[in-house]
C-alpha cells in the first residue's frame, strides 16, 4: 500500500461495505473509492474483487466473512498473492499482523460490547500492528472519542451507522472515517 492509511481515509471519510450482490452491483456506480468487501467464497473472490479495482477503487477483503478461509495466517497470503486487494479487516489480531508484514493495509475490527472489550483495543491495536482500528457498533460518538484518545492509528466507525447525522456525529468525534452497508450513508 503506497498512501498512507489517514490520507487514504481523509480522502475517501465514507467507506462502502458490501455484503452481497446486490450491494456490490450498486458500489460500482457509486461515489464511493473505498470498499470493505464482506461477502463471496474463496472460489470468486480474485473476481470479485478485479471486478471492485477496475473500476478504480481501494479494495479490502474482510477475511473472517470469506466463505471457505480459516483463521489461519496463509488465508492473509492467498489474499496478497491471489487477488488485487489492498488490504485486509479481520477481528483476528494475528490476522491483521500477518497483512500487515506482507505489505497489505491492516484493519483490526473490534466489537465494542462493553468496558472490558474497550480497556483492551489499545494493546490488542499494538500486538497487532494495525494501519486502522474500525469499532462496531461506529454510533457511539462518546467511546469513538476514548478510543481515538488511546489509539495512534486511524479509527473507521463502523455498523449501525444509519444516516447523516450518525456520519457527521462519528467524524465529529474523531473518526477518520465511517464504513456502512446503507447505501444512502454513500452518497454523502
Amino acid at each position: 500500500m503506497h498512501t498512507p492509511p489517514q490520507d487514504l481515509l481523509a480522502e475517501n471519510p465514507v467507506i462502502a461495505s458490501v455484503n452481497d450482490e446486490d450491494g456490490l452491483r450498486a458500489v460500482l456506480t457509486s461515489s464511493c473509492r473505498m470498499v470493505f468487501l464482506q461477502y463471496g467464497s474463496v472460489l470468486d473472490l480474485p473476481d470479485v474483487v478485479r471486478r471492485i479495482k477496475d473500476t478504480g477503487r481501494t479494495v479490502l477483503v474482510n477475511v473472517d466473512l470469506i466463505e471457505g478461509f480459516s483463521s489461519k495466517e496463509v488465508v492473509v497470503r492467498y489474499v496478497r498473492e491471489r487477488t488485487a486487494a489492498d488490504g485486509v479487516l479481520s477481528s483476528k489480531g494475528s490476522m491483521v499482523r500477518a497483512a500487515h508484514e506482507l505489505g497489505l493495509m491492516a484493519v483490526h475490527r473490534f466489537f465494542l460490547i462493553d468496558s472490558l472489550s474497550y480497556r483492551n483495543l489499545a494493546a490488542q491495536v499494538s500486538r497487532s500492528k494495525a494501519d486502522c482500528v474500525e469499532i462496531l457498533p461506529g454510533c457511539m460518538p462518546r467511546v469513538i472519542g476514548w478510543v481515538v484518545a488511546d489509539i495512534d492509528v486511524p479509527l473507521v466507525a463502523g455498523g449501525l451507522v444509519c444516516d447523516r447525522d450518525d456520519v457527521f456525529a462519528a467524524l465529529k468525534a474523531g473518526a477518520a472515517a465511517i464504513a456502512s452497508s446503507n447505501q444512502d450513508v454513500w452518497e454523502m
